[in-house]
């Protein structure tokens, strides 16, 4: 069988398809003497070999990112090792799909989400993301999403540092009015601003975290020497007065709005319901803050250097 041509247009296809380097299209293709389908085997070959190579990397740089459509948001954080990557075109235009894919095949979990088809591939969501190890070179990990229906408002921070869902319950009076969409906007601002805000309300706080608060702030007044001589019951109460503080930090309907810090975020929205002549109540609330909880690798300068020397 005589040599195939390769010709531009075909390395292009075959980039469109599957997202890899033209260089490695390339090599696919003369390998496959122009087979596509064979060259795209070739290519998922050697993405799922750089993709193991590179899983005990870590990732905890990448982006936060939302959609919505209709009354349905999804929110996704997926990992990258470097920030430069998540600024790339091609991951960016990765973690669209992803949104797109999520809100469309509404997956239970990350495992369902993995084996659904990629959004416009033929490609499960695993598949393409190691595909994108292939092409990017980095990494690439889809740490996890939410999907939440209702009157929502949403905010991404920092060039998806950090992502905000804010869920309210608000009567059509309300939700009519012009100013309700920057209303709700000002409360995902807030959550951006505060985006380690771990409670709604005092509600919202668990017994067992009140608790534990009351008892710090009871030993920190006992060792005050002025309150050596106050009995117990006074220390209590004093301790559940100083609870207005913990409620301030980590409540948002107890926070100080950032836009009128003479009013707190609840009473902003009683105010701002007044005004318009309906109901409203935020209901609950999403943050998504980039690589929280994922330990950075830090490398050390001098080791990697006697490393290069030993060599």
């Amino acid at each position: 069988m005589a040599d195939v041509k390769i010709t531009a247009a075909m390395v292009g296809a075959l980039r469109d398809k599957t997202g890899a380097g033209l260089m490695d299209c390339k090599r696919a293709l003369v390998e496959t003497n122009g087979d596509e389908e064979a060259a795209i085997v070739i290519l998922r070959e050697k993405g799922l070999a750089v993709a193991a190579k590179k899983a005990d990397r870590v990732a905890a740089d990448g982006l936060v990112a939302v959609l919505t459509k209709g009354e349905r948001v999804a929110m996704v954080e997926v990992n990258s090792e470097t920030d430069f990557v998540a600024k790339n075109a091609t991951f960016v235009e990765f973690v669209n799909g992803l949104l797109r894919t999520i809100l469309e095949k509404s997956p239970a979990d990350l495992e369902a989400l993995k084996a659904e088809k990629f959004d416009g591939t033929e490609f499960t969501v695993e598949e393409k993301v190691k595909d994108m190890i292939f092409t990017i070179k980095e990494k690439i990990d889809v740490r996890r999403f939410i999907i939440v229906e209702g009157t929502t408002t949403t905010y991404v921070h920092g060039n998806g540092a950090t992502g905000v869902i804010v869920k309210f319950d608000a009567d059509a009076t309300a939700k009519s009015n012009p100013g309700f969409a920057e209303f709700a906007k000002n409360i995902a601002l807030q959550l951006g601003a505060f985006s380690t805000t771990p409670y709604l309300d005092r509600e919202s706080v668990p017994t067992a975290v009140i608790a534990q608060e009351k008892e710090i702030i009871s030993e920190q007044i006992k060792n005050d020497p002025k309150n050596a001589s106050k009995p117990d019951a006074i220390i209590e109460k004093m301790a559940i007065g100083r609870l207005g503080k913990f409620y301030e930090e980590n409540c948002l309907v107890d926070q100080a709005y950032i836009k009128d810090d003479s009013l707190t975020v609840g009473k902003y929205v009683e105010q701002t319901a007044k005004a318009f002549g309906g109901s409203i109540k935020v209901t609950g609330f999403v943050i998504y803050n980039k690589g929280e909880g994922i330990e950075k690798r830090v490398d050390n300068l001098d080791e990697e250097v006697a490393k290069m020397l030993n060599k």
